[in-house]
């Protein structure tokens, strides 16, 4: 089986938990590529929320992690990628479900007014996770993919 990898990408407001992240990441041997952005005041988060959720629905044993001021409109952009589930975690809570509950392939995050210490919990707890493949899960799960077709 293919190792998995992580795909990583950010606009200007979340460049620097990009950066962060990468640091963690190589720290803990981590597999991931940085999609971009650069920090310029021209990464606009549709550029790089389409590069990634494009990687990772093309790549079963990948994930991404996305980042903007608020996490939402990677969310949005991300999620009009067939195959792209994307959720934006700002607790324990809905990091874990995201991964569990919705099977959620990539994790978008605020790097804006919120602390690096907490996303970086975010991203350890939705990476440990585990999807739930219970009946009712799947039924979901399938429902979206084929609406999607």
């Amino acid at each position: 089986m293919k190792k998995s990898v992580v795909y990583l990408g950010a606009d200007h407001a979340g460049y620097a938990l990009k950066e962060k992240i990468k640091r963690y990441f190589d720290k803990k041997g981590i597999d991931y590529f940085d999609l971009g952005g650069n920090g310029d005041e021209g990464d606009d988060y549709p550029d790089y929320a389409f590069k990634v959720a494009e990687r990772v629905a093309s790549d079963r044993n990948s994930v991404g992690i996305l980042i903007c001021g608020t996490g939402t409109g990677m969310v949005i952009a991300a999620n009009k990628v067939k195959g792209a589930r994307a959720a934006a975690a700002y607790d324990d809570y809905s990091a874990k479900m995201a991964k569990e509950h919705n099977n959620a392939n990539i994790l978008c995050l605020r790097g804006r007014n919120f602390s690096d210490e907490k996303n970086l919990k975010l991203v350890k707890i939705w990476l440990a996770g585990k999807f739930d493949s219970s009946a009712r899960h799947e039924r979901r799960i399938k429902k979206i993919a084929s609406y999607e077709r």
